[in-house]
């Protein structure tokens, strides 16, 4: 009886959230195809908008989101550090040394030789 009441919940909430959207789109006129094009003012695009970005922003971008999970999880750590203790820091050991190994790798990628 629960997982009905769950399953009509469900049902109710996406066909409002359907409604909702659909609603604003059929009172609006539809744009036109120089409207629709992402840039240029309506010119069709020389090159794909990725080919500006070079590769080697990739490996850095790697690396920054390598640095921001270790301090990400080193907070929340702390404070079940104080709980568990020596199981907690064997844990974080292994967080660390995988890590690590992103790391290492960007070096030998030479991330960190600014040019």
């Amino acid at each position: 009886m629960e997982l009905f009441a769950l399953l009509i919940i469900l049902v109710v909430v996406l066909g409002a959230g359907l409604l909702v959207q659909w609603l604003p789109m059929r009172h609006q006129p539809r744009p036109s195809w120089s409207q629709r094009v992402p840039f240029l003012g309506g010119g069709t695009p020389d090159s794909h908008a990725w080919s500006r970005y070079h590769i080697r922003y990739y490996s850095m971008t790697l690396l920054l989101i390598a640095f921001e999970m270790e301090m990400m999880f080193m907070y929340p750590w702390a404070v079940v550090f104080v709980e568990t203790g020596m199981k907690a820091m064997m844990e974080m050991g292994m967080f660390l040394a995988i890590l690590s190994v992103g790391i290492v790798y960007a070096w030998r990628e030479g991330v960190f030789k600014w040019q």
